[in-house]
């Protein structure tokens, strides 16, 4: 492809450059389908120099040598300067992905306190001392860097996942090697220069994109790689973990959901309402918590049905970088042909469309803000994760009933209930089979929460403080205490 005057290099060892294979992408806006950015695509020398330059920065040199504080402190500044640049990073990932410019810039606002909260744990990482049982014996642990971590981002919340990747593994001491989406990479890339600004040293992190044969699998497989760090799809997984069979790194896969919804009959129809737009439209759906899943007690359907649709009535869809618009474009054409597959097939199985179900005609990957009546729970938009507008409306009548719709999924992610009852909240939410459970409330995060999910969903915990270890190794130290000599070299102590 051509390249464009907006043009985004590889970032190597802190020197931009080239991709060695002389390939160029484009990204176009989700608004109108035309190319707005082009960027340099990596090939397996760039893998191998930004490998080697991670691992020489653990073997030497100040990345080596510092001390946790001195991490944290560049990860502070790190944070003051996303945050100072937050309007400039919003925008660029608006053109990128499509997402509303009021939420990317919010969100990148906010971000900075995820990389301000691993700042902070930088030098709170302790070993232990053993109470052994062996007298003559003094056994302690620490916590060491787990080595050189791939962090694999997806388009759909560029800053956010990055931060729960790469906030942590710096602060552990680890060297990073992002791969950004090749859909919707150019975030990243004005990140490598605030990285670059705050001071970080050559090869502690490097920014590179491309497409699955020539960066992504290289990059994965790759026999130096300690740690793959991924948020994307369950079959994308599936060869992650093949390919770590070549170098057996560690991997921490965070991966896609379909979320339940319930809304017990006591619950507050104004609040249920606003949590299912939320966990639904916000975002245009594009989110692996979308609480697609909307479970509701018979009693009270119809009434919430009438809300939803009064509410939806008012989204503005439009344009993402205009402050009224509530719902922009989808990021690729690709999602509105899996939508329309979907609701066809939903259709045909008994599910009524109450509301949209259509793509905006014009330019732009637009779709209507849709909600589908679905009679049992075998319809097909229950079982799929569009990442799209679409709500999947069901109904029960027992708690039994919600909960094992709940879990019949091979997802288990996100969660979510409305109740005004505190014991059925407590209840129903550990029957969940899932890693999150928001009540009342939906789609919130905090980098002193930990984010992640059961089943196929993945196993990775990103944020809170348990994720920062997840990148070290822990080392046993033996020291004899004794002043006798060792004793039966044959037999062990």
């Amino acid at each position: 492809m051509t390249k464009l005057d907006n043009h985004y290099q590889l970032y190597i060892n802190g020197d931009w450059r080239p991709g060695s294979k002389g390939q160029v992408m484009q990204s176009d806006n989700p608004a109108n389908n035309k190319p707005w950015a082009s960027f340099d695509c990596a090939g397996q020398d760039d893998i191998d120099l930004a490998v080697q330059s991670a691992r020489s920065v653990l073997n030497k040199g100040f990345w080596k040598t510092c001390t946790a504080t001195d991490r944290g402190k560049l990860l502070y500044k790190l944070a003051d300067l996303i945050e100072d640049n937050a309007e400039k990073i919003g925008t660029v990932e608006t053109h990128d992905s499509g997402k509303l410019l009021a939420e990317t810039v919010s969100q990148t606002k906010y971000v900075a306190d995820y990389y301000r909260y691993f700042a902070g744990m930088a030098d709170k990482v302790e070993g232990a001392t053993l109470p052994i049982d062996k007298k003559d014996m003094h056994v302690y642990t620490t916590h060491q860097p787990i080595g050189v971590v791939a962090a694999i981002v997806p388009w759909n919340a560029q800053m956010f996942l990055t931060a729960t990747k790469l906030a942590p593994a710096l602060a552990a001491g680890c060297s990073v090697i992002l791969k950004a989406s090749e859909i919707a990479p150019c975030a990243l890339f004005e990140l490598a220069k605030l990285m670059e600004k705050a001071g970080f040293p050559k090869g502690v992190v490097s920014v590179i994109t491309g497409d699955a044969e020539n960066c992504s699998a290289p990059l994965t497989s790759h026999p130096d790689i300690d740690r793959i760090a991924f948020t994307g799809g369950t079959e994308t997984a599936k060869k992650i973990i093949q390919n770590s069979s070549n170098n057996f790194a560690a991997t921490n896969l965070e991966l896609g959901g379909k979320s339940p919804l319930i809304i017990f009959e006591d619950a507050d129809l104004e609040s249920a309402a606003n949590g299912i737009i939320a966990g639904n439209f916000g975002a245009s759906g594009q989110s692996c918590v979308a609480g697609s899943r909307v479970i509701v007690h018979q009693s009270i359907a119809k009434d919430l049905l009438k809300l939803i649709q009064e509410k939806s009535q008012s989204i503005q869809v439009g344009n993402p970088l205009k402050q009224e618009t509530n719902l922009g474009p989808l990021c690729t054409p690709k999602q509105i042909e899996i939508i329309e597959i979907t609701i066809k097939k939903s259709v045909e199985q008994g599910g009524e469309i109450i509301f949209g179900g259509k793509k905006i005609e014009g330019e732009g990957n637009y779709f209507e803000p849709t909600l589908i009546h679905c009679p049992t729970h075998n319809i097909e938009t229950l079982k799929v994760e569009m990442f799209g507008p679409v709500i999947s409306f069901i109904e029960f009548e027992k708690e039994e009933q919600a909960i094992e719709i709940a879990n019949d999924s091979k997802y288990g992610l996100g969660s979510g209930l409305f109740t005004n009852d505190l014991a059925r909240a407590h209840r129903v939410s550990q029957e969940i089979k899932a890693g999150i459970c928001w009540i009342n409330t939906y789609r919130a995060i905090s980098p002193i929460a930990p984010f992640g999910g059961f089943n196929q969903s993945g196993y990775a915990r990103e944020a809170g403080k348990q994720s920062i270890l997840d990148y070290t190794r822990t080392k046993t130290t033996w020291i004899n205490i004794s002043d006798d000599p060792m004793k039966n070299p044959f037999v062990m102590r």
